[in-house]
Protein backbone atom coordinates (compact mmCIF):
# COMPACT_ATOMS: atom_id res chain seq x y z
CA UNK A 1 0.00 0.00 0.00
CA UNK A 2 3.05 2.31 0.90
CA UNK A 3 4.54 1.68 -2.87
CA UNK A 4 1.31 2.48 -4.17
CA UNK A 5 1.15 6.10 -2.27
CA UNK A 6 4.03 7.02 -4.05
CA UNK A 7 2.85 7.20 -7.25
CA UNK A 8 -0.18 9.19 -6.07
CA UNK A 9 1.36 12.66 -6.46
CA UNK A 10 2.52 11.68 -10.39
CA UNK A 11 -1.00 10.06 -10.72
CA UNK A 12 -2.45 13.75 -9.68
CA UNK A 13 -0.52 15.32 -11.50
CA UNK A 14 -1.03 13.50 -14.94
CA UNK A 15 -5.02 13.64 -14.20
CA UNK A 16 -4.45 17.57 -13.65
CA UNK A 17 -2.03 17.82 -17.09
CA UNK A 18 -4.58 15.74 -19.35
CA UNK A 19 -7.61 18.42 -17.97
CA UNK A 20 -5.32 21.03 -19.04
CA UNK A 21 -4.19 19.56 -22.32
CA UNK A 22 -7.91 18.79 -23.20
CA UNK A 23 -9.19 22.15 -22.16
CA UNK A 24 -6.69 23.73 -24.93
CA UNK A 25 -6.77 22.00 -27.28
CA UNK A 26 -10.73 22.10 -27.35
CA UNK A 27 -11.75 25.20 -25.54
CA UNK A 28 -15.48 25.12 -24.69
CA UNK A 29 -17.82 27.11 -26.40
CA UNK A 30 -18.28 30.91 -25.28
CA UNK A 31 -21.39 31.86 -27.66
CA UNK A 32 -24.53 32.39 -26.30
CA UNK A 33 -27.05 30.54 -28.06
CA UNK A 34 -30.32 31.57 -28.10
CA UNK A 35 -32.89 29.48 -25.81
CA UNK A 36 -35.73 30.42 -28.60
CA UNK A 37 -34.47 28.12 -31.33
CA UNK A 38 -37.30 25.42 -31.39
CA UNK A 39 -40.10 28.00 -30.14
CA UNK A 40 -42.27 30.23 -32.20
CA UNK A 41 -41.11 33.53 -33.13
CA UNK A 42 -42.11 35.91 -29.95
CA UNK A 43 -45.21 38.30 -31.09
CA UNK A 44 -42.66 41.35 -32.48
CA UNK A 45 -44.02 44.23 -33.70
CA UNK A 46 -41.57 46.85 -34.55
CA UNK A 47 -42.04 50.02 -36.44
CA UNK A 48 -40.38 50.64 -39.59
CA UNK A 49 -36.85 52.08 -39.41
CA UNK A 50 -37.38 53.62 -42.90
CA UNK A 51 -40.15 55.27 -44.92
CA UNK A 52 -41.58 53.03 -47.83
CA UNK A 53 -40.70 49.54 -45.95
CA UNK A 54 -42.39 48.08 -43.37
CA UNK A 55 -41.51 47.51 -40.19
CA UNK A 56 -41.14 43.50 -38.50
CA UNK A 57 -44.82 42.10 -37.60
CA UNK A 58 -43.96 38.56 -36.70
CA UNK A 59 -47.58 37.31 -38.08
CA UNK A 60 -47.28 38.45 -41.23
CA UNK A 61 -43.56 36.25 -41.64
CA UNK A 62 -45.38 33.16 -42.23
CA UNK A 63 -46.04 31.41 -45.22
CA UNK A 64 -42.17 30.59 -46.38
CA UNK A 65 -38.95 30.11 -44.94
CA UNK A 66 -36.55 33.39 -44.33
CA UNK A 67 -33.89 35.12 -42.42
CA UNK A 68 -33.99 37.17 -40.15
CA UNK A 69 -31.06 39.30 -39.50
CA UNK A 70 -30.00 41.13 -36.44
CA UNK A 71 -27.82 44.17 -37.35
CA UNK A 72 -26.52 47.67 -37.02
CA UNK A 73 -25.02 50.34 -39.03
CA UNK A 74 -22.52 50.66 -36.46
CA UNK A 75 -21.16 47.52 -36.21
CA UNK A 76 -18.18 46.27 -38.28
CA UNK A 77 -18.74 42.93 -38.83
CA UNK A 78 -22.07 43.84 -40.32
CA UNK A 79 -20.24 45.55 -42.77
CA UNK A 80 -17.97 42.09 -43.13
CA UNK A 81 -21.58 39.64 -43.90
CA UNK A 82 -23.26 42.72 -46.52
CA UNK A 83 -22.18 40.79 -49.46
CA UNK A 84 -23.17 37.34 -48.07
CA UNK A 85 -26.58 38.55 -47.46
CA UNK A 86 -26.21 40.34 -50.76
CA UNK A 87 -25.63 36.62 -52.31
CA UNK A 88 -28.61 35.23 -50.31
CA UNK A 89 -30.91 37.23 -51.41
CA UNK A 90 -29.66 36.93 -55.29
CA UNK A 91 -30.88 33.13 -54.80
CA UNK A 92 -34.07 34.30 -53.50
CA UNK A 93 -34.08 34.20 -49.85
CA UNK A 94 -36.37 36.76 -48.34
CA UNK A 95 -34.59 38.12 -45.34
CA UNK A 96 -35.51 40.66 -43.13
CA UNK A 97 -34.23 42.50 -40.24
CA UNK A 98 -33.86 44.56 -36.92
CA UNK A 99 -31.84 47.04 -36.77
CA UNK A 100 -30.42 47.30 -33.42
CA UNK A 101 -30.15 50.70 -31.21
CA UNK A 102 -29.69 53.13 -34.74
CA UNK A 103 -31.07 56.02 -36.99
CA UNK A 104 -32.79 56.17 -40.34
CA UNK A 105 -30.33 58.17 -41.89
CA UNK A 106 -27.34 55.83 -40.36
CA UNK A 107 -29.39 52.62 -41.92
CA UNK A 108 -29.81 53.77 -45.09
CA UNK A 109 -26.22 55.22 -45.72
CA UNK A 110 -25.24 51.91 -44.16
CA UNK A 111 -27.66 50.08 -47.30
CA UNK A 112 -26.25 52.50 -49.91
CA UNK A 113 -22.68 51.58 -49.13
CA UNK A 114 -23.23 47.76 -48.52
CA UNK A 115 -26.16 46.97 -49.99
CA UNK A 116 -29.80 46.39 -49.48
CA UNK A 117 -30.81 42.91 -48.95
CA UNK A 118 -33.92 43.54 -47.10
CA UNK A 119 -37.49 43.18 -46.97
CA UNK A 120 -38.47 44.74 -44.12
CA UNK A 121 -36.41 46.63 -41.23
CA UNK A 122 -37.59 47.10 -37.90
CA UNK A 123 -36.39 49.56 -35.79
CA UNK A 124 -35.69 47.91 -32.16
CA UNK A 125 -34.13 51.58 -29.81
CA UNK A 126 -33.94 49.99 -27.20
CA UNK A 127 -33.31 46.17 -28.00
CA UNK A 128 -36.55 44.84 -26.78
CA UNK A 129 -36.66 42.71 -29.91
CA UNK A 130 -32.92 41.47 -29.49
CA UNK A 131 -33.77 40.71 -25.95
CA UNK A 132 -36.96 38.85 -26.97
CA UNK A 133 -34.91 36.62 -29.53
CA UNK A 134 -32.07 35.44 -26.56
CA UNK A 135 -29.79 37.30 -29.40
CA UNK A 136 -26.80 38.73 -27.41
CA UNK A 137 -25.18 40.69 -29.85
CA UNK A 138 -24.80 41.86 -33.76
CA UNK A 139 -24.49 40.51 -36.32
CA UNK A 140 -26.80 37.19 -35.83
CA UNK A 141 -29.66 35.77 -38.18
CA UNK A 142 -31.89 33.38 -37.34
CA UNK A 143 -33.44 31.19 -39.80
CA UNK A 144 -37.73 31.22 -39.35
CA UNK A 145 -39.70 28.35 -40.83
CA UNK A 146 -42.77 28.79 -42.84
CA UNK A 147 -45.07 28.38 -39.40
CA UNK A 148 -42.71 31.08 -37.82
CA UNK A 149 -40.73 29.03 -35.37
CA UNK A 150 -37.34 30.13 -35.40
CA UNK A 151 -35.54 26.71 -36.69
CA UNK A 152 -31.40 27.75 -36.41
CA UNK A 153 -29.28 30.34 -34.69
CA UNK A 154 -25.92 32.41 -36.78
CA UNK A 155 -24.06 33.66 -34.20
CA UNK A 156 -21.72 36.63 -35.91
CA UNK A 157 -20.86 37.52 -39.20
CA UNK A 158 -22.14 35.85 -42.27
CA UNK A 159 -19.15 34.34 -44.14
CA UNK A 160 -18.87 32.82 -47.49
CA UNK A 161 -18.75 29.08 -45.74
CA UNK A 162 -21.98 29.80 -43.97
CA UNK A 163 -24.25 30.20 -47.06
CA UNK A 164 -24.66 26.86 -48.24
CA UNK A 165 -25.28 26.26 -44.34
CA UNK A 166 -28.01 28.67 -44.30
CA UNK A 167 -29.36 27.57 -47.68
CA UNK A 168 -30.29 23.99 -46.13
CA UNK A 169 -31.43 25.57 -43.16
CA UNK A 170 -33.75 27.00 -44.86
CA UNK A 171 -34.74 24.00 -47.35
CA UNK A 172 -34.95 21.78 -44.12
CA UNK A 173 -37.86 25.00 -42.92
CA UNK A 174 -40.15 25.05 -45.43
Amino acid sequence: MRRLLIWAPLALFALVFALVTSGLVKPGDRMIHSAMVGKPLPALQMPALLPGRPGIDAAAMRGKPRLLNVFASWCIPCIAEAPELMKLRQAGVEIDAIAIRDTPEAVQQFLRQHGDPYTRIGDDKASAAQLALGSSGVPETFVIDARGTIAFQHIGPIRPEDVPVLLAQLEKAK
